[in-house]
């Protein structure tokens, strides 16, 4: 255990020896990422996006993604579509409410040293079935629910159950949107705070790490949880 320590120094110094110049900023991509979402909501697609097999042959040889996305594996909630981005624009990690574990810390840290993307997107979305598991979980426990189920549960559990001791107990749709929200923030901060290597790509080379909920209802993806008073317009 005492050579822990040194040896992950040494790969932190590694990974930012080789990590790639930032191709845009994460200001620029966060702009590019809103204008796909406003396309999207007002029905019109960006023709370079459509995906095609002209496209699709280029990209054996590399990829150039603007954005880094770690999203519910919700059904209706497909990144490169509520974006209006097309093959190769983003790289997507979609996990069950959107949760951090060490898979998806690995996964964030190898596409931003790797490709030089400089911004993390943590998008979570209304009505998530996860954020609904976990708080009837916590209301009427199961004793018969798979421990991988259990285990998104858990990692949901720390920025939801809180709520429940307040007033939103009696309004569940408040409690549910209130839920979504603070369970994004956690899992942005988990990766903000959760990963030596990005930890210091934030604090030294423009990574921003920012939580956005998509609206379900009217397709809006609202970049709200953002630490950066310049990015937030």
């Amino acid at each position: 255990m005492a050579a822990a320590k040194p040896l992950t120094q040494f790969m932190l110094r590694l990974s930012l020896s080789i990590s790639k110049d930032p191709m845009i900023s994460a200001l620029q991509a966060l702009e590019q990422l809103r204008d796909g979402n406003r396309r999207f909501v007002s029905d019109i697609r960006n023709s370079s996006a459509l995906p095609t097999h002209a496209r699709s042959t280029s990209l054996p040889t590399g990829q150039e993604p603007v954005a880094v996305i770690l999203g519910c594996s919700d059904a209706r909630v497909p990144a490169e579509i509520v974006f209006d981005q097309g093959l190769g624009d983003l790289f997507v990690i979609r996990v069950a409410g959107n949760i951090v574990a060490p898979s998806q810390i690995g996964s964030v840290e190898f596409a931003v040293e790797r490709f030089g993307t400089r911004l993390v997107v943590v998008l979570g979305h209304s009505q998530c079935g996860a954020i609904h598991a976990t708080l009837e979980e916590l209301q009427r426990p199961t004793e018969n629910q798979s421990r991988n189920l259990r285990s998104i549960v858990n990692r949901v559990r720390p920025s939801v159950e809180g709520l429940l001791d307040t007033e939103l107990k009696n309004d569940f749709d408040a409690l549910v949107h209130h839920a979504v929200r603070a369970n994004i923030r956690a899992s942005a901060n988990q990766l903000r705070h959760g990963s030596e290597i990005l930890e210091t790509l934030i604090e030294k080379d423009g990574l921003l790490v920012v939580g956005a909920e998509y609206s379900l209802e009217t397709g809006v993806v609202d970049f709200f949880d953002i630490q950066s008073e310049s990015l937030k317009a």
